[in-house]
């Protein structure tokens, strides 16, 4: 855990640094001195002097580019706060997630890693030498020593952490292991579980609640299930996933084939009312599924024919359809307190947002086309927030010119408009690389979240670091402050 401290003078210079970190961006930038006057009822929630030291990076605030969402006109600068693998990242990736109580999370690496206070401070569980009573596979394990790993973690709707770590290399406490690891919300207390898994080669894990409450069978009962697959065996081979009644015991759990004909639920997605914690909910896209309010777990455009599949709160598979018979049109899809369910699609260099207030009969679009200025989309990760009517987008590309580039819009009272407000570049813009095992310079994957005063930390990578880093916004409106919800 690391303090925080402050001085003017850091704030000053790091200030004055944007003037070089904009020209990293001249080649696809221009200065447009009469722009609008984009900070106007904005503030800073925490103070970038405040983060001088409370960090890995260095520096620990850095200027982002701010500019029009589709054009080159930039407008201005705006500080983040900024962290690196030590804050629960690894070599080429973290995995971030935000909880309704305002935690950073980030399972990038060997552990749960968080951040209460957006930064200044961070823990880490690490598992006991003995795992607690219940586990139907109990070993011991040597706490720290259990080699290199990386993990999945998100907040269920009772506002548990339900996650889980996969350590693939001989250590001291063995070979290809898979933990369970669970935050109870109601005794604020870590446990952990040895799982065996039946997959070698688990890979990196993507992790979400069946909302419940459960009626398993076999599986158990519970409020909720955690489902976790992976993302070596699912998305290439479908051979299944692991599921938990409990959030520490895991077992197999097979899925349906893509070109199975199970039989019909109309299942409700459209919710009349939904708490805060539908906010925080949302699972990493790649996941290719989201919880459903009225129960389960729904999966757009699984079968190889563009048909849903649900998955019922009794763990039973279903071809799912919308209350009107319907289909949702993209695999990346979430809902969030507003009960506004959000899909994206992505191809060639344009994104697709799409978003429906009556349970996917109907549909507002707004496209992403960034050809202009790239040769291909990278990676790419939304999240929202209906509490603070907001929208983001983060997108890493490659550009015509050839590094690769990180940008963020911001689609703010979404709810009127989704058309973005602004575009933030994240970092620099000034390092090529690419995801998967053997390369020298890799960011496998993107991924962000929103806090519950709206500000957004996303993922990003520049030559700044060797390693891929995260920002944490801290420039604001001033009305998100009045209507942060109570927990």
């Amino acid at each position: 855990m690391r303090g925080a401290s402050a001085t003017h003078v850091a704030l000053v210079a790091i200030m004055f640094a944007s003037t070089s970190l904009s020209g990293c961006f001249s080649e696809v930038m221009r200065s447009n001195d009469s722009g609008p006057d984009w900070n106007e009822g904005m503030e800073y929630v925490d103070s970038p002097s405040g983060h001088t030291d409370s960090c890995s990076s260095t520096p620990c605030t850095r200027p982002f580019i701010v500019g029009e969402p589709f054009s080159n006109d930039t407008w201005g600068n705006s500080s983040w706060a900024v962290f690196g693998n030590v804050e629960g990242g690894n070599c080429c990736e973290h995995y971030l997630a935000a909880t309704k109580e305002g935690w950073i999370l980030n399972f990038g690496g060997e552990y749960p890693t968080w951040s209460e206070d957006r930064g200044h401070t961070w823990k880490e569980y690490r598992p006991s030498i003995l795992s607690q009573f219940g586990c139907m596979e109990p070993k011991p394990t040597v706490p720290g020593q259990e080699g290199l790993g990386e993990g999945s973690i998100v907040q269920a709707t009772n506002g548990d952490l339900i996650s889980m770590g996969w350590f693939p290399y001989p250590s001291s406490s063995g070979v290809d292991q898979f933990y369970a690891f669970l935050y109870d919300a109601e005794d604020q207390e870590w446990s952990w579980c040895f799982n065996r898994t039946p997959e070698p080669f688990y890979d990196r894990s993507w992790q979400v609640e069946v909302v419940g409450p459960i009626n398993g069978g076999l599986y158990g009962n519970g409020p909720w299930a955690s489902l976790v697959i992976s993302n070596f065996w699912h998305q290439v081979q479908n051979i299944g996933g692991q599921i938990s009644t409990d959030g520490l015991n895991y077992d197999y759990f097979g899925f349906p084939d893509r070109d199975a004909n199970l039989d019909v639920m109309e299942v409700d997605l459209d919710p009349q009312e939904l708490g805060p914690e539908w906010d925080f909910t949302k699972p990493h896209k790649e996941m290719r599924a989201f919880p459903v309010p009225s129960g389960g777990l729904y999966f757009p455009n699984y079968f190889i024919d563009g048909r849903d599949a649900f998955l019922d709160t009794s763990l039973n598979w279903w071809t799912g359809v919308t209350l009107n018979g319907s289909s949702l049109p993209s695999q990346y899809c979430a809902f969030d307190s507003s009960t506004a369910l959000h899909c994206v699609t992505a191809g060639g260099t344009t994104l697709m947002h799409m978003m429906s207030w009556d349970g996917g009969e109907s549909w507002e679009n707004q496209s992403y086309n960034i050809s202009s200025e790239a040769s291909e989309l990278e990676e790419w990760e939304f999240h929202s927030n209906g509490n603070h009517d907001l929208f983001v987008l983060n997108v890493r590309y490659q550009s015509s010119s050839g590094p690769d580039v990180d940008i963020a819009w911001h689609v703010r009272d979404y709810s009127e408009s989704l058309e973005p407000d602004m575009k933030t570049y994240l970092g620099q813009g000034d390092l090529d690389s690419t995801s998967g095992a053997g390369n020298d310079i890799r960011f496998d994957f993107a991924s962000m979240g929103i806090l519950p005063d709206g500000g957004s930390f996303i993922a990003y990578m520049d030559s700044t670091d060797p390693d891929p880093l995260f920002g944490v916004e801290l420039l604001l409106p001033v009305e998100y402050a009045s209507h942060i919800p109570e927990m």
